[in-house]
């Protein structure tokens, strides 16, 4: 008899009220989400209000010039109507749901209008096709997305946490939208993550300048390099995100 599955448990803990956006970028394929995300928090110069924490999943617990830090953190400014999640712990894709749910209990509790999920996914594609391209709800779409300054992906289906908090969406006032754009295997892509951050800079108008990305990447690489292996440890349980142009 195998032993039972225990469901894994997800607490959101913030010392200020989040932004009516959120933007997130969580362990990936080509980390591109996360680099941009990370970008982001460093370059906009945001603080850390709060950490999400977990029981039930195998953890990581990074740390940097000896100091350790929560996996998954919350970054926001004053002046500011945006947070920033930035996800450095793997999540694998049967929690995908309950990681959502947990966003979305939080979210509703707390005013937050619409969510922003920054993505690489590995699809074929031509050069021509290195674009950002949005699956979003029907109330995220009506609110930012009229200009048809990105366009959106053809056909095709999410799995993990982006189906997860996408189908969260299709059900609740949270307007959700994924922004996906074609990544590579090396860790991190960089051109990947940059076209994530002009998408943010195109439809939040934030101020911020992608081109320091690449100089920004190369300082962390090494220690992207180890959580990219860390996830390659989990290859079965990846999610497998299905597009077409």
């Amino acid at each position: 008899m195998s032993a039972p599955q225990h469901t894994p448990g997800f607490t959101i803990t913030h010392e200020t009220a989040p932004s009516e956006t959120l933007l997130t970028g969580f362990s990936a394929f080509g980390l591109a989400g996360l680099t941009a995300a990370d970008y982001l928090v460093d370059h906009l110069d945001l603080q850390e209000q709060g950490h999400l924490s977990v029981e039930g999943l195998p953890t990581v617990t990074p740390f940097e010039n000896g100091r350790p830090r929560h996996h998954t953190r919350l970054f926001s400014r004053d002046d500011l109507d945006v947070t920033v999640l930035v996800g450095e712990l793997f999540i694998p894709v049967g929690a995908g749901r309950t990681f959502a749910n947990a966003i979305l209990d939080w979210t509703e509790k707390n005013g937050v209008l619409d969510i922003a999920i920054l993505s690489g996914v590995p699809i074929p594609h031509g050069p021509e096709e290195h674009k950002t391209y949005y699956i979003a709800t029907d109330d995220y779409r009506e609110r930012r997305l009229l200009d048809e300054a990105v366009p959106p992906m053809g056909r095709g289906f999410l799995d993990g946490i982006n189906a997860a908090l996408v189908e969260c969406g299709l059900d609740s006032p949270l307007g959700v939208c994924t922004f996906v754009t074609p990544v590579h295997a090396q860790v991190p892509d960089i051109e990947a993550a940059i076209r994530l951050v002009e998408t943010v800079e195109t439809v939040y108008n934030i101020g911020i300048d992608a081109s320091p990305l690449e100089a920004f990447a190369a300082e962390v690489e090494q220690y992207y390099t180890e959580l990219a292996e860390r996830m390659q440890e989990h290859d079965d349980e990846l999610p497998e995100d299905r597009m077409y142009m």
